[in-house]
């Protein structure tokens, strides 16, 4: 498992993924979850950032020291993942704790900041006596005996009532947190107060609220917005855990705010992708990702859905035969560069040379032979760079 060692010699778990020369974006959990609680934004924004995820101390897969976790130790914990994984600037977004920490590096490292999304989250947590409450809470009963509550603020009823399975996936995740873990960070949220310094944020801020968010209200979004110069405040129709009640919409406000686009997420699209991939491989697809742009996406999205979705989807022929037919008609209609493209899919995934011989040699009497001349001349050419 990826590990960082921080100063204090704690183990701090990431998980990195995407390109490792595109623009890094760093996700920081809230209480009582983990990375996990990104995969949404991972999936949509890994083919065109270096999406990295970690544990906040005291969560997840990261170590649980004893104690009070301070908020500079929370924010040099991103610092010391930063300079291991060799990022000297990057994008960060962090949800209710995960925003405080980088309220506090905008004010302290805003040099390595690209941007800065803030989500569901405040300057301040107070009461002090809620966090007393919910903190003897755990002593007596263990983190069960505040998840009913929590769950609770995380997600809107309507939420609870048609996604059951979700609730039951963060259900598990805060009543497997260690609860020295959790009180820890909570000590922390307990006195933390950073209202006062917000004014030094320079970093291009985004700040994200849900409109039922009993922990963080909007008005705390604007609090903040209205203390860094030039920040945006966005609401969205969610509780606290918006980016996961509202996935599209978190996705496509933070994508927007990163001046990127992202891919599609319903079904069939979905699909089509992973037939894609199947079939050209993760590096052919991964680089036309990196490739889209505004005028070309609806393009793309298209042949995802229509090629790949609908027809290589379809369980009428086995997939050798599809490959053969596309070598086939490719080469009958001078599609060269498509012909060279799904040729090395094909010897790639093993397709037997004899097979695309008789293929082209069909193609000779029914399309004609300069055709074949072609299609074998640069077929010979791959083959033969292929087996130096």
């Amino acid at each position: 498992m990826p590990f960082t060692i921080q100063s204090d010699n704690c183990r701090i778990f990431y998980r990195a993924e995407g390109p490792v020369d595109a623009p890094a974006i760093v996700f920081s959990n809230s209480l009582g979850c983990d990375h996990l609680m990104w995969q949404s934004q991972a999936d949509a924004l890994k083919h065109r950032f270096r999406v990295v995820r970690y544990d906040q101390r005291g969560h997840g897969a990261s170590d649980v020291p004893d104690g009070m976790y301070p908020l500079d130790r929370l924010g040099a914990d991103v610092i010391g993942i930063a300079d291991h994984l060799g990022l000297d600037k990057f994008h960060f977004c962090g949800l209710s704790m995960g925003g405080l920490t980088g309220q506090w590096l905008g004010v302290n490292h805003g040099d390595r900041l690209l941007t800065l999304t803030l989500a569901d989250t405040s300057p301040h947590f107070r009461p002090p006596e809620m966090w007393d409450q919910r903190m003897d809470m755990i002593r007596e009963g263990g983190m069960a005996a505040i998840s009913d509550m929590v769950l609770g603020r995380f997600f809107t009823q309507s939420f609870h009532d048609s996604d059951p399975g979700t609730i039951g996936d963060f259900r598990n995740v805060l009543e497997q947190t260690d609860p020295q873990g959790y009180l820890g960070c909570s000590a922390m949220l307990k006195q933390a107060d950073v209202q006062d310094e917000l004014k030094k944020i320079t970093t291009p801020t985004l700040i994200i609220t849900g409109r039922h968010d009993q922990s963080t209200p909007p008005e705390r979004g604007e609090l903040i917005a209205t203390e860094i110069n030039g920040a945006m405040h966005v609401v969205v129709d969610a509780a606290h855990v918006s980016n996961v009640e509202r996935p599209e919409d978190f996705t496509r406000i933070l994508a927007g705010f990163l001046n990127s686009d992202t891919l599609p997420a319903d079904e069939r699209f979905a699909a089509g992708m992973k037939r894609r991939r199947a079939v050209l491989g993760d590096d052919w697809v991964d680089n036309s990702i990196r490739n889209r742009t505004e005028f070309n996406a609806e393009f793309q999205d298209m042949i995802t859905r229509g090629a790949w979705g609908d027809i290589w989807t379809r369980p009428g022929l086995d997939e050798t035969t599809r490959r053969m037919l596309v070598l086939a008609i490719c080469a009958s209609l001078s599609r060269w560069d498509e012909f060279d493209l799904h040729l090395t899919a094909a010897l790639k995934a093993d397709v037997p040379t004899d097979t695309i011989r008789e293929v082209l040699m069909q193609t000779a009497i029914y399309a004609g032979v300069p055709a074949a001349n072609t299609a074998f001349a640069r077929a010979g050419k791959l083959l033969t760079s292929r087996n130096k």
